[in-house]
Formats: structure tokens, C-alpha cells, sequence
């Protein structure tokens, strides 16, 4: 069902990580693959990796965030391949710091590569698919920070926020065009989970080339990259055909859906609201119903009280 055999596939940041598991999936499953990396020896060792393993696959070095640099790698999968069916962009950077000291330029760098980078690598894969007329997948890679906030992550949650409002706009824009776009939301042992303190022993647990505990597969949902590459493979198949304007959370063991934002309670007066009425109302209507902040830690049985 995910035989991706004629089916030409990038992968933005596929060096390392989530996009290097999500290159070697999509080559097992049938696809060529264009490999995309900042680092011209990762992306060729990416490469090797998957013609090892007896899949087909060309690299192209570019720094994502750019229109000239989302245009080489079409063109590049045309003139290697023929033709483009995915575009996975997941090519990202951190500089995590709190709001009072982080500095335009750690904001601008995290928005430019995650943000703009998406949205010029979607753009000039819509434009060749639409042009192609056989439709096409569109696959773009949130975090769960972008869902529920992460302390020190002012930059990273704005741009993965907006990566996942982009996805619902275009899978209405791209659906006449047998386009689908969906948003992958993967937890999974890396260095950028390295540095999240309540991940962190998990994922040097599997440096160490320890199996992780259940509880660390299915409570935390983390485990490691590859066990979070099968969705996108999925996205990028027939099977999903009908699938779009999705955010499908992975990792571990775990495979979820989140929901879009949602009204969750309201109330109404004559002639609007003022300052009183709200402070008088809120009490009893809303503030029972305020939603929590940041990713929910969970903990093992034996730690609850």
C-alpha cells in the first residue's frame, strides 16, 4: 500500500536525524530521492546510505530559507529524475534563549530556516506539481512546541505554529490540484530532543544501545528516528490520498492526530463586552475551561503520588 516505486521525493535537512529516517524510508518504500543538506559531507553520506541499501538517490547542498535555493532542489529532482511527487520540508536550526535575551538575529535565523523555508520549498514544489498536473504530496514537519509552547523557544514555536497554519491554507488552496498537505509532528531521539531536560536520559539511553522502556515508547512517545519516518512515507503514498490539512503527531510507538483550534466555550451579552461585564463573567464561564501551557511531562507510575 506505500509502494512508492516511479515516485520522486525531496527532503529538505535529510543529513542527519528525522530527514535523513524520512529519506531512507521513502527509498525503501520505491522512491528516488533527492537529499537535501547544508553539509555537503552529510548529504552525500546520506546518499551512500541509501544506495547501500539498494535505493536511488542524488544529493543537492543548499542552505533552505531562500527562493533560489527551494528551486534548485526541483530542479534538481527533475533533472535527475524526471519529475517531483514529495516535498518533505523539514530542514530546521535552534537558538533557544527566553524572550528578554533572545536577539533579532536568533529570531530571524529559526523563522528564516523553519518558516520562510517551508513555505519557499512548498511553494516551488505546488508550482511544479500543479504545472506536472498529476498531482502530489506536500509533507511539512512541525513540533509539538508549535502546538502547546516550549520555555526558551520563542522563535522555534512561532515558526512551527505558522509551518502548521500554512498547511491547512494550502490544503484548501492545492486540493483542485489533487495536491494533499499535511503536517508531521514527530517526537524522537536527536539533538535537538537532547536538549530537552525530561528527553534527555531517554535519548542517551539509546546512545548507550539500550531498548527503551514502554513508558518511554508510549507515555513520552519518543523512540527513534526511524520509528517516526513511517508516517511520512504513509503521507507521501497512495494510501493517503484522501488524507490533507492534517497534523499527525508520531514517535515511539505512538502515532496521533491533533485537532485544529477550536471555540471551547463562549458567552454572550447585549451591546458587547466591557471590562466589568468580562470580570464578572469570567470567573464561572471561562476561566474553568483555560487551557495549560506547554507540553504536559508525563511520569512513571512508580513517581506518582
Amino acid at each position: 500500500m506505500a509502494d512508492l516505486t516511479g515516485k520522486v521525493a525531496v527532503v529538505t535537512g535529510a543529513g542527519r536525524g528525522l530527514g535523513l529516517a524520512y529519506a531512507q524510508d521513502l527509498a525503501a518504500a520505491g522512491a528516488s530521492v533527492v537529499v537535501n543538506d547544508i553539509d555537503p559531507a552529510a548529504a552525500d553520506a546520506a546518499v551512500e546510505s541509501i544506495t547501500a541499501a539498494g535505493g536511488t538517490a542524488v544529493a543537492q547542498v543548499a542552505a533552505i530559507g531562500t527562493a533560489e535555493a527551494a528551486q534548485s532542489l526541483v530542479d534538481r529532482a527533475v533533472s535527475a529524475f524526471g519529475r517531483l511527487d514529495v516535498m518533505v520540508a523539514n530542514a530546521g536550526v535552534l537558538r533557544d534563549t527566553v524572550l528578554w535575551k533572545m536577539s533579532d538575529e536568533d529570531f530571524d535565523t529559526v523563522v528564516h530556516v523553519h518558516l520562510r523555508g517551508t513555505f519557499t520549498c512548498a511553494r516551488a514544489a505546488a508550482v511544479h506539481m500543479r504545472a506536472q498536473a498529476e498531482g502530489g504530496r506536500i509533507i511539512c514537519v512541525g513540533s509539538p512546541t508549535g502546538q502547546r509552547g516550549t520555555f526558551g523557544q520563542t522563535n522555534y514555536a512561532a515558526a512551527k505554529a505558522g509551518i502548521v497554519g500554512m498547511v491547512r491554507t494550502w490544503a484548501m488552496e492545492l486540493a483542485r490540484a489533487g495536491i494533499t498537505v499535511n503536517a508531521v509532528i514527530p517526537v524522537a531521539a536527536t539533538e535537538m530532543t537532547r536538549t530537552v531536560p525530561f528527553l534527555r536520559e531517554h535519548v542517551e539511553a539509546l546512545d548507550r544501545g539500550e531498548k527503551l522502556s514502554s513508558f518511554a515508547r508510549r507515555a513520552v512517545a519518543l523512540g527513534s528516528t526511524a520509528d517516526a519516518a513511517g508516517v511520512v512515507t504513509f503521507l507521501a503514498s497512495d494510501a493517503a490520498a484522501d488524507v490533507t490539512g492534517q497534523a499527525i503527531g508520531v514517535g515511539g510507538d505512538k502515532v496521533s492526530l491533533w485537532s485544529h483550534p477550536q471555540q471551547i466555550v463562549s458567552a454572550f451579552t447585549d451591546d458587547g463586552w466591557s471590562a466589568d461585564a468580562l470580570a464578572e463573567t469570567w470567573p464561572a464561564t471561562f476561566r474553568p475551561h483555560a487551557q495549560t501551557v506547554g507540553e504536559p511531562v508525563p511520569q512513571p507510575l512508580e513517581q506518582r503520588a
